[in-house]
């Protein structure tokens, strides 16, 4: 399996300077709203440094990393859902990824030239844009729902046990999007939530908040410590995540690699890797693990659920393997690179043998019996 992720946002908030950043896939980023007037797809590689000490290791010819899709769509605004702006056309685009990356503007309305970057609603107000955006995409989920309710009502007449059930789950979906609430708010049970799955409502899906920041300052753009507190516990007290970014700066770097690259983050007044960070933010959303196989051939890192069985891990090289699974020899990748070789870690005991009850552990280095 790999990581998708829909980027959404108000016009002007850096959502293409990201992508383009994410990516180095370049898409328009003038300063106007609704420059990006296609859905643009862009695939990620996942930055981890075991995969390449392993492809070292092994002297593979091959370097296979995890990726993430980023889909970026045009700026939402108020009245999305009726037809206002264009991004509205291309929420079915987003309907199929993972996650909702939403980039959220607090820089401020001029830069450091005095050049005025602007807001399509005139002023810096992120709880403010926070809500317009959430409530264009519970809009549509209430498009969605409304539609599906009125399809299942002959089943319900006829007394289906499953229609029923769904539409008991829609209308507790209904209820909440008529208060404003997202519909990962929603407390629903194991056999509501696969009814509603089937659907692919945008605010079912875990959220990651993007802040993006001006270059070069340090205090969040001189943002009120307080305004920005009650920002991040808003979106923490929605079980969501949020990451620190620069998307200017994180442009400006796109071209340039290790420590060259940090070298000019520093000059530029950056910190952190953003990307970075906002990938392991979506590990960590999705509960999201890393295993790795690794030779001559090839060395390949893979993402699953934290918590598969040695079978089911298997099925992201192919779906047979968790039919075929006979065995698995295991071993962490710390403890293979320390040992020098795989013989050396046979005698040690560090290479295992595991069955089909095994938990695949972030960092295992697996060979597959089938």
């Amino acid at each position: 399996m790999s990581l998708s992720i829909g980027i959404v946002g108000l016009p002007n908030v850096g959502k293409s300077t990201l992508f383009n950043a994410l990516t180095k896939k370049g898409v328009p980023a003038e300063n106007y709203p609704f420059c990006t007037i296609d859905p643009s797809v862009g695939v990620v590689a996942v930055p981890d440094e075991r995969l390449y000490q392993l492809a070292d290791f092994s002297k593979t010819n091959r370097t296979i990393p995890a990726v993430v899709e980023f889909v970026d769509i045009a700026g939402l605004v108020a009245g999305a859902a009726k037809g206002e702006g264009l991004g509205n056309k291309f929420l079915a685009n987003i309907r199929e990824v993972d996650a909702i990356l939403e980039i959220v503007r607090i820089f401020p309305l001029k830069n450091e030239k005095g050049n005025e970057i602007i807001h399509v609603y005139g002023d810096i107000d992120p709880l403010r844009d926070i809500e317009v955006i959430n409530l264009e995409l519970i809009l549509a989920d209430l498009e969605t729902v409304v539609k599906r309710r009125n399809n299942i009502v002959k089943d319900i007449r006829k007394g289906d046990k499953d229609a029923v059930i769904e539409d008991e789950s829609l209308a507790k979906l209904e209820i909440a999007f008529e208060k404003s609430k997202l519909a990962n708010t929603v407390d629903l049970n194991e056999k509501e939530l696969e009814k509603v799955k089937m659907l692919n409502l945008l605010t079912l899906k875990p959220f990651i908040y993007g802040l993006n920041k001006k270059g070069g300052v340090q205090n969040l753009d001189e943002m009120n410590p307080e305004i920005f507190k009650e920002l991040t516990d808003y979106i923490e007290s929605m079980g969501s995540r949020y990451v620190v970014i620069d998307a200017k700066i994180e442009e400006e770097l796109k071209d340039f690699e290790g420590e060259e690259k940090e070298m000019f983050r520093k000059e530029l007044g950056g910190n952190d890797d953003g990307i970075n960070q906002l990938i392991s933010e979506g590990y960590k959303l999705l509960d999201l693990d890393t295993y790795f196989t690794t030779g001559v051939e090839e060395t390949r890192a893979w993402t699953i659920k934290k918590g598969s069985t040695a079978p089911v891990a298997g099925m992201a090289i192919h779906t047979d393997f968790k039919d075929k699974f006979i065995r698995a020899e295991i071993v962490f990748w710390k403890d293979l690179l320390d040992s020098g070789s795989y013989a050396e870690a046979r005698s040690k005991g560090k290479v295992r043998t595991e069955g089909k009850e095994y938990i695949v552990k972030n960092g295992d280095v697996i060979e597959f019996k089938i």
